[in-house]
């Protein structure tokens, strides 16, 4: 019974670490595209006071909006927009911005 508890025990640990791991690697990879595909409009650096498109509100604003969640900003990005272009993102690379957005809280 005890080898049972404490590979349970294990297992939840190792599990966890690879979750959390992975949650790492999305907001990471996050960073990086946001850089790469939204940099040239938005603030997406932690700490910027402002957009180079001063239309276009810093990545913290919208992570610090009341009511944000992954959900919304799935429907905001997946939506267009007049003045925003219309990109496209695959599901996962959608879902790590999102989640890179969200540290930003």
């Amino acid at each position: 019974m005890k080898r049972i508890v404490a590979l349970t025990a294990f297992l939840i640990t190792v599990l966890t670490g690879l979750v959390h791991a992975q949650d790492i690697s999305a907001r990471l990879k996050g960073a990086t595209l946001a850089q790469q595909i939204c940099a040239e409009c938005h603030a997406v650096q932690p700490g910027q006071p402002r957009s180079p498109n001063g239309q276009a509100p810093t990545f913290e604003t919208v992570a610090k909006t009341p009511g944000m969640t992954a959900i919304a900003l799935t429907a905001i990005l997946r939506t267009s927009h007049r003045t925003m272009p219309n990109i496209i993102l695959a599901d996962d690379d959608l879902r790590s911005v999102i989640a890179y957005i969200m540290t930003l809280k």
